[in-house]
């Protein structure tokens, strides 16, 4: 079974940063998507970012482009979501997940098939 693991959660002041990590139990190039979503109390869950481990391509949600930055480690089995600019409306779980998808569409989670447990962002004003 694979699994994503996510950490690097925190609570911060508005205008802060953080690196959020998703690690993964297999290769991620395994996977056509990698992508970071969010969900904050009573809302639902919303695409944040993707990224293709083979090529590179990269989507984001308009409320976060230009703060926010993923990436990753193909080698180390490893997906990154560098935050800047850290909004309150940014506090929400934060989860990694994977998919095979093309492309790579962040605004349909039900196309990836594996979710990691979340990690807590609080950002505070």
């Amino acid at each position: 079974q694979v699994e994503l693991v996510e950490s690097g959660g925190d609570s911060v002041q508005a205008g802060g940063s953080l690196r959020l990590y998703c690690k993964a139990s297999r290769y991620i190039t395994t996977y056509n998507c990698m992508a970071w979503f969010r969900q904050a109390p009573g809302k639902e869950r919303e695409g944040v970012a993707a990224i293709q481990p083979l090529f590179r391509t990269t989507s984001y949600a308009d409320s976060v482009k230009g703060r926010f930055t993923i990436s990753k480690d193909n080698a180390a089995k490893m997906v990154y979501l560098d935050m800047s600019s850290l909004k309150p409306e940014d506090t929400a779980i934060y989860y990694c997940a994977a998919g095979q998808g093309s492309p790579c569409d962040i605004k349909r989670a039900d196309e990836y098939s594996t979710w990691g447990q979340g990690t807590q962002v609080t950002v505070s004003s």
